[in-house]
């Protein structure tokens, strides 16, 4: 069984998360947005055009990922013993990440455009994993769509994410106001709050020489803090589903 201390440590460890993600933007993160637009008016009109592709297939493929082996929900499970498991396998795609990272990035420019999709593929498995350890099932369409708004909170600017974190916070009742045609999700902030993210760390990763080192290092990180982010947002659920485990 999990003991008090084990469920007190993740709730504190959650309520440190959810006010960093309601801070205000700061100063440094509104020179980041402008760092980024002058960045992306460099890159080749293909180049941007490979990078939207490649999302907008991981969104079809979370919306409708009938293809993808997920897991059974796992049922009945203390939560140290879930997160134990899941901790694992954030490890293991981190790793896988990484190492994808550092080939594809010593591959030159060709084949380090090939690791943003290699990449988002990576990513969408390691959500549908961890949503099946915290026990739930992604073949219902709101799960799904719960995975799209923990991808967009962990790799959006804090304006963004502050409004991202207000719908997951509560998301019992935001669930049933979500649309039932899937093209009326807001894709398109998705997809470029997401550009705008990852094109700071990523971009040198196409880079001759360092491209290697870039992508590994850029790929760890970015594994980690999908997976942190992860876990706080299926906390959230599990102690306001669990109210009377929670420590105050």
């Amino acid at each position: 069984m999990t003991s008090p201390y084990s469920d007190q440590q993740a709730y504190t460890e959650l309520r440190a998360w959810q006010r960093k993600m309601q801070q205000p933007p700061t100063m440094l993160n509104r020179l980041a947005r402008q760092v980024q637009g002058r960045l992306n008016a460099f890159l080749p009109e293909k180049v941007h055009e490979a990078i939207t592709t490649a999302i907008k297939q991981m969104v079809r493929g979370v919306l409708f990922g009938s293809t993808h082996t997920t897991r059974k929900p796992v049922l009945e499970l203390p939560l140290a013993e879930r997160e134990a498991a899941v901790r694992t396998r954030v490890k293991y795609y981190r790793n896988t990440a990484a190492a994808e990272g550092a080939v594809t990035g010593a591959g030159g420019f060709l084949l380090g455009l090939a690791d943003f999709p290699l990449l988002l593929g990576i990513k969408l498995k390691l959500l549908f994993d961890i949503a099946a350890f915290y026990g739930y099932d992604v073949k219902d369409y709101t799960e799904r769509l719960f995975l799209l708004h923990i991808f967009q909170l962990a790799f959006s600017s804090q304006h963004t994410r502050n409004e991202v974190y207000s719908r997951i916070a509560d998301w019992d009742a935001y669930r049933h106001t979500l649309p039932t045609d899937v093209h009326e999700f807001d894709w398109r902030t998705f997809q470029q709050e997401y550009r705008d993210y990852i094109d700071l760390a990523k971009m040198a990763q196409l880079v001759p020489v360092i491209g290697a080192a870039v992508g590994a290092i850029a790929n760890y990180r970015l594994l980690e803090q999908l997976g942190n982010t992860a876990m706080n947002c299926y906390r959230m659920r599990y102690f306001r589903a669990n109210p009377t485990t929670e420590v105050l």
